[in-house]
This record gives C-alpha cells, structure tokens and sequence, in this order.
C-alpha cells in the first residue's frame, strides 16, 4: 500500500573485503522532502529483522543507504525491507531478497609472486586464492592472468 512512486529506487548491495556489506538506494521520486527511510534486514533465515545501525545520509539528512561490518555470507537468502516515514504521505515499502554470496566483490589473490628466467624466457606465477568468508575450496575460483611486456 501507499502512493506509488514513494518507495525507494535503485536499491544496491555489494559486499566486500569479506565481511562489510554497503546497500544504497534512491529516494522515492513521488516521496515528499521529509520522508525518512528506515532499513530491516536478516541473514540466513534469522527470524527478527535487525535495522541498520549506520546509515548513509544525504545532504538533507535523509536515509539513502546503510554500512554493515561483520557480515556472514551463507548459502541462504537475506531478506531486505525498507519502511518510511513522512508527515501528511502514505509512503510504499520495498521488500527484496539477496543471495549475499551473489554480491560480493572477492578481494584480489594473496601472496603472488613471479620468478623468470632469463635462459628460458619463462615465467613462474603463483598467489593463494582471495580471502572470502563462503568459499572454502580454492578450485572454485577461475583467474585471468594479463601479461605486459615492458
């Protein structure tokens, strides 16, 4: 329920360097200038929603995205919704489940080091796999290598 074009838009999440997790969105284009959006979330089938505990406001103090650190990346869904609230508007809320998993930006590969020999013209390269909090079997990850000369 609500008045269409309030709820918010454009509604992101990533997560990074394994456990910090941004989400942002838009405000509503039809939302009046003092709605304030709150944000609820669980993990991993958890049953109460928790609400942000840092947002990220704009630069008429309104709620447009929030930080989380220690977040867990399981195999299950989160489930997102966003409330509002406003003085004289019946404000939409916005409901979206994430597989967390399907968000993250792994970090780069750990401990690479090159050896060459000038004889042969060969290179050895090798690196550790990313670190990441759900993938516990490095042949799950595929890489690219791009070689330059110079």
């Amino acid at each position: 329920t609500g008045m269409n074009g309030t709820a918010i838009e454009n509604f992101v999440c990533v997560v990074f360097n394994v456990s910090f997790m941004n989400c942002t969105w838009h405000v509503g284009r039809m939302a009046s200038e003092d709605t304030q959006y709150f944000l609820y979330w669980n993990n991993s089938g958890e049953e109460d929603l928790t609400e942000c505990q840092n947002y990220i406001k704009d630069n008429y103090e309104r709620h447009t995205g929030c930080t989380f650190q220690n977040v867990t990346i399981a195999d299950k869904t989160a489930s997102f919704v966003v409330n509002a609230s406003t003085s004289g508007q019946n404000i939409q809320s916005y409901k979206k489940n994430i597989r967390l998993y399907k968000i993250e930006i792994l970090t780069p590969p750990l401990n690479v080091t090159v050896n060459c020999a000038e004889a042969s013209h060969s290179c050895e390269i090798r690196w550790q796999p990313p670190r990441t909090s759900h993938v516990k079997k490095g042949y799950c990850f595929k890489y690219g290598i791009v070689i330059e000369n110079k």
